[in-house]
């Protein structure tokens, strides 16, 4: 099967400084340069269609705009396009959860795919409403994903859990298809949500050996279920002809990140109760000096960003390389972003993409029948 990328739409805003934000930390004044209007984001969504990527990834949070309603405005402006909706489940009910998603199908052709996110962050999850610790939260998904499944494979549900309760749930239209569900996290508990519930796990960007780790333990947990699960990462890339205009393009965006700002982010992160993070931290220790962690790999972003915090970075060939590393390790799917989007896009789409298809990784969506109009 060929390597599937998607890009990432940044409801957050856009720039050509690197944009911080999440995870319990504000979204920082450079989002505001390129703002996240439908118009801005749909001229990325149809360029990252026009590449050849296969969706795109768009975040939840108080620090950004609502996915589903965005996604939604933008599927208007794109034909093939697939979009990596993420939602908390401690937000909405399963069965209305299920709804929007048959909905979102019906509706877009099914381009729905959906990203599921526990919340890492107990005080951000009390804005919303939902006041259960971590392991309560990771529970409560468990139950959630269960009705959500049975409602799509058409069932009556009746079911009183934990933290969960429905009576007489089914829906009046199935999805067609159902959408995939991606998963993260890298706590005990998520890996075996993960293991029980996931289409497709998905790491942050950490060096392919510790992927590769994470990767055999959530193999070795979905076994037990007796299910399969694809891998995906989550990165952000600079790749230019030449690797250093690319590594020159790696300095510019840090000398554009203060001292102090770092300061700030990495004690708000620090805070974080996510495993990932806590991991996506320990990359860099809040310092600049030694930021490449693997070859052509830089935890840069993660000085001021939450989540992925690691870019690829190099040569088109040496980034080709990488994204070749991380598939021996199990990775199938890559959820790619850069700043600014706009641009990044086409610098991965026609400068990478081609090389792994002329051997034989990827082909474009746009060449393969069966997927050119969901």
């Amino acid at each position: 099967m060929p390597l599937t990328f998607h890009w990432f739409l940044p409801t957050n805003g856009d720039s050509r400084e690197v944009v911080g934000g999440g995870h319990g930390t504000p979204v920082t004044a450079s989002g505001s340069d390129r703002p996240p209007s439908v118009d801005y984001l749909a001229l990325i969504a149809r360029s990252a269609e026009q590449l050849g990527f296969e969706g795109a990834l768009t975040p939840t949070g108080t620090w950004c705009e609502d996915a589903w309603l965005t996604t939604a405005m933008i599927s208007r402006h794109t034909e093939r396009l697939r979009f990596l909706v993420a939602f908390r489940p401690g937000a909405l009910s399963p069965t209305l959860a299920a709804q929007m998603a048959a909905s979102y199908q019906w509706q877009s052709g099914g381009r729905l795919l959906l990203n599921v996110v526990t919340g890492g962050e107990s005080a951000e999850q009390r804005a919303f409403g939902d006041f259960l610790d971590k392991e309560e939260r990771y529970a409560r998904t468990d139950e959630f994903l269960s009705v959500a499944g049975r409602l799509w494979r058409g069932e009556t549900v009746d079911h009183a859990g934990e933290h969960l309760a429905v009576e007489g749930a089914r829906l009046g239209r199935l999805p067609d298809p159902v959408p995939p569900v991606y998963f993260g996290g890298s706590s005990p508990a998520a890996l075996r949500v993960a293991a029980r519930h996931a289409d497709v796990y998905l790491t942050w960007g950490e060096p392919p050996a510790a992927v590769a780790e994470k990767i055999g333990a959530v193999r070795e947990l979905a076994a037990r279920e007796g299910r399969e699960v694809r891998f995906g990462v989550r990165l952000h890339t600079i790749t230019r002809d030449r690797s250093a205009d690319a590594w020159a393009e790696a300095a510019r965006l840090l000398d554009g990140i203060d001292e102090k700002l770092v300061e700030d982010v990495q004690r708000g992160l620090a805070r974080s109760e996510s495993e990932g993070q806590r991991r996506m931290i320990a990359l860099h220790g809040g310092r600049r000096d030694a930021l490449e962690i693997h070859p052509n790999l830089w935890a840069g972003v993660g000085l001021v960003r939450g989540g992925a915090g690691t870019a690829m970075v190099g040569s088109h060939e040496e980034v080709a390389r990488l994204v070749e590393e991380y598939h021996a390790v199990g990775v199938d799917e890559f959820v790619l972003s850069g700043y600014p989007h706009l641009e990044e896009a086409y610098w991965f789409g026609e400068g990478v993409l081609p090389l792994l298809e002329r051997r034989g990784l990827w082909r474009s969506p746009a060449r393969r029948p069966s997927l050119a109009r969901p």
